[in-house]
């Protein structure tokens, strides 16, 4: 499939997707190439935000030749970063230091049904300069989930921006009347001066204490602003759930 590259009008700032690939996963090596269907999870990934208006270049940031070379094959872009970066956002700054792009939006490679329309809506507060970090957030009312530490919770003020994420279920799980949480999901757009400035700073007390790496920018005092949406998503962090992913699609 070849990669057509999207014309910005003058006014729009050009938006680039970037999507971390990391082969050495701890529950799941080599998971970017996992098949769904016969196609690899990364392949999935990339059509989908194909599929976004807004995005006006895509990249693939990868530490392995193997997920490069399946990249190329159906046409991607790839960007070869190193291997020993300590986050996802550390892959994306280095691979879009030769970009001018104006916004960034880091995808993660581990959900295949990403929802074009998703992207998006995440896009516009950063579009429109209202924040300088957006990142999408859906109601539960379950409080199995909402006690699940491995379910981000976020609390916002009434405007959306983002107080504070959390493993442990903020508001508390024993407060009175119809229990309801923000879960917080991996979406990340930034002005490009923003993600920058966070590849700077050096890991933060409350960033190290939840193991939440966003959490360093709301203590650098960066406005990230929740935007409300109904998409649940089927990420894959084990292979068993390779299979729920077929079962969707």
């Amino acid at each position: 499939m070849k990669v057509i590259k999207k014309i910005s009008s003058p006014e729009k700032k050009r938006v680039l997707g970037v999507i971390p690939a990391r082969f050495n996963s701890t529950r799941f090596p080599g998971k970017p190439l996992a098949l769904i269907k016969g196609k690899p999870m990364i392949q999935r990934v990339y059509e989908r935000c194909q599929r976004s208006a807004l995005i006006d270049d895509l990249i693939v940031a990868t530490d392995h030749p193997q997920i490069q070379k399946t990249v190329e094959s159906f046409g991607g872009r790839v960007k070869m970063t190193s291997a020993n970066l300590p986050s996802g956002t550390d892959r994306i700054v280095e691979a879009i230091l030769d970009d001018p792009a104006e916004i960034i939006i880091n995808i993660q490679g581990d959900e295949p049904l990403i929802d074009p329309a998703l992207i998006d809506q995440t896009l516009q507060p950063c579009l429109q300069g209202r924040a300088q970090v957006s990142t999408p957030v859906m109601e539960i009312d379950n409080e199995d989930v909402a006690l699940d530490p491995n379910i981000v919770k976020v609390v916002t003020t009434p405007d959306w921006k983002i107080l504070y994420f959390s493993r442990t279920p903020i508001p508390s799980h024993r407060m009175e009347g119809k229990k309801t949480w923000l879960q917080h999901i991996g979406l990340y757009v930034y002005n490009r001066e923003t993600l920058l400035q966070y590849s700077q700073w050096s890991p933060t007390p409350l960033e190290q204490k939840e193991k939440l790496e966003q959490l360093r920018l709301l203590e650098h005092g960066i406005t990230i602003l929740a935007v409300l949406t109904r998409y649940q998503g089927c990420a894959v962090d084990v292979p068993a759930d390779i299979q729920k992913v077929e079962q969707w699609l």
